[in-house]
């Protein structure tokens, strides 16, 4: 490894080497933490569980896909569930049918 004389450097360089020094500090902090998972993983699959059985991982929930959208605003949709948005209850109200809104 090789000495830095900072005093010799000017702000620029300073403030270049401060960045670099964060990054490298960053990658280190990175890389330690996927050799621990990996360390971790293995020992469980040693012992024959999966390491997300050990730690009480949850299997992220499953977003439903809209199944209806508004004509007048398609940033508006409904997946089918829960209450009826106003939209849907406005145009069943005006006698629209709710297949004119399915996607």
């Amino acid at each position: 490894m090789s000495i830095i004389e900072l005093s010799e450097m000017s702000k620029p360089e300073l403030l270049k080497l401060q960045k670099d020094v964060a990054k490298a500090i960053d990658g280190f902090d990175e890389r330690a933490k996927q050799e621990a998972l990996a360390a971790l993983d293995a020992k469980a699959k040693e012992l024959g569980f999966s390491l997300a059985e050990l730690t009480g991982a949850k299997k992220p929930k499953s977003v439903n896909p809209p199944k209806y959208r508004n004509p007048a605003n398609p940033d508006q949709t409904w997946t089918g569930r829960g209450r009826q948005p106003q939209w849907i209850k406005d145009a069943i109200k005006d006698g629209k049918d709710l297949s004119a809104f399915e996607i």
